[in-house]
């Protein structure tokens, strides 16, 4: 046990659970903790933002990048309010994601009296977008506290955690211990029902696989890749789970993306479908069901939508190395499936290509000058839409999106937050002007930082999928939807930003421009108002 300060207590116990970066905004009610963080500058990297909402999207974006815990810091009421859009992007797409939010004085906590950033009942604001928060009044406890967050984080499905310390305890001593992290193991499935599973997989005809973010975030891209061909099984994938076996993988069919992509090919023809780390939000199997296998490390998914013959709670990558294992031992074989699942796959290309045959020629044309690890941050806009189901993604965690939080204005700060987490790796942000207008703030975050990634503003002058649902749906009747944007090259330059001008027909070679020059880009493409994947007319 040794004497420090709550906000050292704090610092050291993030230290020990493997944090190396904070993104964070400083405030009075939080000042002790930044003043710890000096003391641990050498190991610690705090990157200060622009706008609370950064601070947990950046948190997100470097949580998706890695898999590791991601830290925002903000001082409460209006500081913790401007974060809970990044925390609940974090909370839809299950990322591990931890605000630190400062509180009022201790003494102060329950009595409205209208003390600086009061917010009554704090902790509950955030209940319904975190796995768990709590509060923590005392020194003594702030490692045992810290520690349990990690462990909620680490543990079964990942989700945000909120903590808060009122002032005082960040900044009087105390006696602490801080606490050695620990290793945990995720969850097997019961032996019997892996054997139920592998023998309704064994019986089928025609069965079809569909992996959803929980497979993504535990890594099983082998392990499905390896059933799959053992059952002779295509491969669909949700927005959150692009990337978890490569999309060049032979069984791999494609991304659903509301009622576009593989499920509609797929689904009439199966008779089993193996779902692995999904809520299973297909609208066509509301036409037909199949028999179906759910595997999740979260009970409370399973069968929730749709009816389960087999129900499976375990990790994903465990449970489908249990079933491989069990699929081989009882020497499963199956003939080629193959050339339909090649059929399924052109099929699915040949229908996005016919809806949106210029979003999906400069989608294509940013994925022939990416890296195969490059990482996309897809934003709310549409070619950010589109590129869920007309993106080539060919390895894990480089593909982010906002999840059915549909996040508007995200795609820049978190794609900041993606580039500090993987710094040698070509990150772009797919914005719309709408969205990125949010936080073009945050460009003085990645000139302050060497920040070097590129943002992708698609413009339209519009809230192009308001506009075109006014055009189509309401008779044209525009309010609302129409935007006097500022001159984008004029306010990159301010920032000390390279601006690069483009249309859609010149986006390959300025992108490739972008990515040379080893910089913060802002690249703005001019395009028209087009239709969006959700409102297919």
């Amino acid at each position: 046990m040794t004497r420090m300060t709550g906000a050292q207590a704090l610092v050291r116990q993030l230290q020990s659970e493997g944090v190396d970066t904070i993104f964070g905004l400083p405030g009075v009610q939080i000042m002790a903790a930044f003043d710890a963080l000096h003391e641990v500058r050498d190991g610690m990297n705090l990157v200060h933002v622009r706008h609370e909402q950064a601070t947990t999207y950046m948190a997100d974006g470097y949580a998706r990048a890695t898999g590791k815990v991601g830290v925002g810091m903000a001082v409460p009421g209006p500081g913790a309010l401007n974060a809970t859009a990044g925390l609940g992007t974090a909370f839809a797409c299950s990322s591990p994601v931890l605000l630190i939010s400062g509180q009022i004085d201790s003494g102060s906590l329950g009595r409205r009296q209208g003390q600086l950033h009061e917010v009554d009942e704090q902790l509950d604001v955030f209940k319904p977008i975190t796995k768990w928060n709590h509060r923590v009044t005392r020194v003594e406890e702030i490692p045992e506290v810290v520690h349990e967050a990690f462990r909620q984080m680490r543990t079964g499905r990942p989700r945000p955690v909120e903590l808060e310390i009122p002032p005082d305890t960040l900044g009087k001593k105390g006696t602490a211990h801080i606490i050695e992290p620990e290793e945990y193991h995720p969850k097997a499935a019961s032996p019997g029902d892996i054997a139920e599973a592998a023998q309704m997989l064994l019986e089928a005809r025609r069965p079809a696989i569909i992996a959803g973010g929980g497979s993504l975030i535990s890594d099983a891209g082998d392990e499905l890749a390896q059933v799959a061909e053992m059952i002779q099984a295509p491969i669909m994938t949700t927005q959150g789970s692009k990337g978890v076996i490569s999309e060049v993988n032979p069984f791999h069919t494609g991304t659903n993306y509301i009622e576009v992509g593989p499920a509609s090919e797929i689904i009439p023809d199966c008779d089993v479908l193996l779902a692995v780390g999904t809520r299973l939000l297909l609208k066509e199997l509301e036409r037909k069901t199949p028999r179906i296998i759910h595997v999740d490390v979260d009970p409370g998914e399973i069968g929730k939508n749709f009816s389960t013959e087999v129900r499976v709670i375990a990790d994903a990558k465990v449970a489908m190395g249990q079933l491989a294992k069990q699929l081989k031992v009882m020497r499963c074989s199956k003939p080629s499936r193959l050339e339909e699942i090649a059929q399924y796959k052109r099929r699915t290309e040949a229908s996005v290509l016919k809806l949106a045959p210029n979003q999906v020629g400069i989608i294509q044309s940013m994925r022939d000058q990416l890296d195969d690890d490059a990482v996309v941050v897809a934003g709310v806009t549409n070619i950010g839409y589109w590129s869920n189901v007309a993106y080539e993604v060919r390895q894990p965690r480089s593909y982010v999106t906002s999840g059915y939080f549909g996040t508007l204005g995200y795609a820049f700060p978190t794609a900041l937050g993606v580039k500090t987490a993987v710094p040698d790796k070509q990150v772009v942000a797919l914005c719309g002007d709408g969205g990125f207008m949010y936080s073009p703030q945050e460009l003085s975050t990645a000139v302050q930082y060497g920040i070097n990634i590129v943002a992708v503003v698609f413009n339209n002058n519009a809230f192009g999928a308001s506009r075109w649902d006014q055009t189509h749906r309401y008779d044209g009747r525009f309010i609302g939807t129409g935007l006097a944007n500022p001159d984008f090259m004029k306010l990159a330059d301010s920032f000390g930003v390279l601006g690069i001008r483009t249309h859609s027909d010149g986006f390959g070679d300025a992108l490739g421009e972008a990515l040379k020059a080893e910089a913060p880009v802002l690249l703005e493409v001019d395009v028209p108002v087009e239709m969006p994947p959700f409102q297919i007319i």
